[in-house]
């Protein structure tokens, strides 16, 4: 099997000694290139360039950043026989895909997962997002989102570009500052096919899988129902008022509860629908942050890429 290694060496839990080892290890059995990544967007590159060599797998080493890249670059034209398998080891702090594909944690296990995916022909096929911004056009495994969630995401991300880890208390605290300086009028309206609009809108949260994200090891999941196998699952706050965020927090940790018919929207299984905003509102893509936007367009692919894995 001829494969391509893509390792991000900034990945909060992957140090150089472990990618040595995994390298080894995965040489071994593997006809096998190994790229280091120098930049934002150099993943992506890479999956291009997998995709034109005609590659039968790019296996990512990182976080969930690292695996949306090198997915953007696989899928440049789109779902195919012709795209490479993606493999997945563990490096980030959340690793929110490789858990929801039961990944093990530990490099070197899963690693051995991946292995054993290209001796036994052990793949899955999934289901996949799409969204189309003003500025852009991605595919998601995970999650996106627009409002108050990108705004976490974008001020994690200047905090991590200043030296600082992406640690479950900095999630904590950002998100409680993020959450009082930005509440304000509602700026986003949800549409789909055959049904009104939804106006007010003023945090969009879009599933691809379940949980969402984790606090730690504690799961965060507003659409516990959202998977690889179903369409995007969406859950929609109208106001941050002290009591529809409670309510909101308590889906979120519980997994049940919360709704109400005026201050929180949940859909589920959805095969597209837009969004659009008054004034552009951040945009976040698989724990990315894009460029802000008035519109977004979803949609849902099943069985779209094959993983490494069963």
């Amino acid at each position: 099997m001829r494969a391509l290694l893509v390792v991000n060496p900034r990945a909060t839990t992957t140090s150089t000694r472990t990618a040595d080892v995994l390298v080894q290890a995965l040489s071994h059995e593997l006809d096998l290139e190994v790229t280091f990544t120098t930049h934002r967007g150099h993943a992506r590159e890479l999956g291009h360039w997998a995709l034109d060599n005609t590659l039968d797998a790019v296996i990512a080493l990182g976080g969930d950043g690292v695996v949306n890249e090198v997915l953007n670059g696989i899928l440049r034209d789109g779902p195919s026989s012709a795209v490479p398998a993606l493999g997945v080891i563990p490096g980030g702090s959340a690793n929110v895909f490789s858990r929801a594909l039961d990944i093990p944690t530990d490099p070197v296990e899963a690693t051995g997962v991946v292995l054993r995916a290209a001796r036994e022909g052990r793949y899955r096929l999934i289901g996949l997002g799409h969204v189309r911004t003003d500025n852009d056009a991605r595919w998601f495994t995970v999650n996106a989102g627009l409002g108050l969630d990108a705004q976490i995401i974008e001020a994690m991300e200047t905090q991590r570009r200043s030296g600082h880890r992406a640690t479950p208390a900095r999630y904590l605290t950002t998100t409680v500052r993020e959450y009082f300086a930005r509440r304000g009028s509602p700026t986003m309206t949800l549409s789909r096919p055959g049904v009104p609009d939804t106006e007010h809108v003023v945090l969009t949260i879009v599933q691809n899988t379940s949980p969402w994200t984790y606090f730690g090891t504690v799961p965060i999941d507003p659409c516990p129902h959202a998977s690889f196998e179903t369409g995007l699952d969406v859950f929609a706050v109208r106001r941050m008022d002290p009591f529809t965020t409670a309510r909101a927090a308590r889906r979120m940790l519980t997994r049940s509860g919360g709704l109400s018919r005026s201050g929180i929207i949940v859909w589920h299984d959805q095969h597209s629908f837009g969004i659009r905003a008054r004034t552009p509102v951040p945009v976040q893509v698989d724990g990315e942050a894009l460029s802000p936007t008035r519109a977004a367009q979803f949609a849902s692919f099943p069985e779209a890429l094959r993983v490494m894995g069963s």
